[in-house]
């Protein structure tokens, strides 16, 4: 016992100041191997119900951040053997500051970006809509989404928007979704008429499921029409706008045979003269 004791308390004299026993060198080996367990049971409950490929990108910034932190506690640890670091956390400290603002975006996005993937809230294949842009997911990276949008142009999203702005997910609950097509008749139309139209033209359209029905329904009494909507299920709504377009070009020759116009905003305008330029 004795002998353990005296080999614990060896010294090493990296200068007059600075000496560092066996035992401090065991301790911090312990400290770094209890931290080095705590961080991969950290990892696991992280990355458990991840994805193969999204486990490795949350592992490779998890790798960097186990590295800090092995930093971190290598210089509490030195500090409290007594070895003086004050000017080392000086350094850093200013050292990282000045990488941190030169880095903030930069930083928000990886993170961001480890977020969406554990939180799981957009997958590749959905279709989001996000500040007015529409796309479907092709690939989401650590940094930055790749979406390609209904022109087949490639929009690239940078992850710290999914925390500053309202994501709209379109196929969240499923592939269908709700989509609609609104017009407006004149008054006097025979209502009625106006919504079997538009149910026949829902109903015949190839893209538009039968299940749930679609529906017509009566919106509003507008300033120079009566307003109508149709609503009907898709299976693909990234495409929604041509069975969209080809409903109304149906709607407009079906209302053409049945003599129901759609009212345009007409305006009379009054021209008051100036009266003292008619005189003479």
């Amino acid at each position: 016992m004795k002998e353990i004791k005296e080999f614990l308390n060896l010294s090493i004299h990296l200068s007059d100041e600075i000496v560092i026993s066996v035992r401090d060198i065991l301790i911090l080996a312990v400290v770094l191997f209890v931290a080095t367990i705590i961080l991969r049971i950290v990892n696991k409950i992280i990355t458990r119900n991840l994805p193969l490929p999204n486990k490795r990108k949350v592992n490779t910034v998890f790798s960097y951040f186990r590295y800090l932190v092995y930093m971190i506690i290598l210089f509490i640890m030195l500090h409290s053997f007594g070895v003086p670091v004050t000017g080392v956390f000086a350094a850093s400290a200013a050292l990282l500051l000045g990488i941190g603002l030169a880095l903030q975006t930069l930083f928000q996005d990886i993170i961001s970006g480890v977020f969406i993937l554990v939180d799981q809230t957009v997958h590749v294949g959905d279709i989001i809509e996000l500040d007015g842009k529409i796309g479907r997911v092709d690939e989401i990276k650590l940094r930055t989404t790749r979406a390609t949008t209904v022109d087949n142009k490639v929009l690239i999203i940078p992850n710290h928007f999914y925390l500053t702005n309202s994501l709209y997910n379109w196929t969240q609950n499923g592939t269908t979704t709700r989509e609609s097509v609104s017009i407006g008749v004149a008054y006097g139309s025979d209502v009625q008429l106006v919504k079997k139209i538009l149910l026949e033209v829902a109903k015949n359209h190839p893209a538009v499921l039968d299940t749930p029905e679609p529906s017509v329904l009566f919106t509003d009494f507008g300033e120079s029409s009566l307003n109508f909507k149709v609503a009907f299920t898709l299976n693909d709504s990234f495409n929604v706008r041509f069975p969209q377009s080809d409903m109304r070009f149906e709607i407009d020759r079906l209302f053409r045979e049945h003599n129901i116009s759609i009212p345009f905003p007409q305006r009379d305008i009054h021209i008051i003269g100036n009266p003292s330029s008619s005189k003479v």
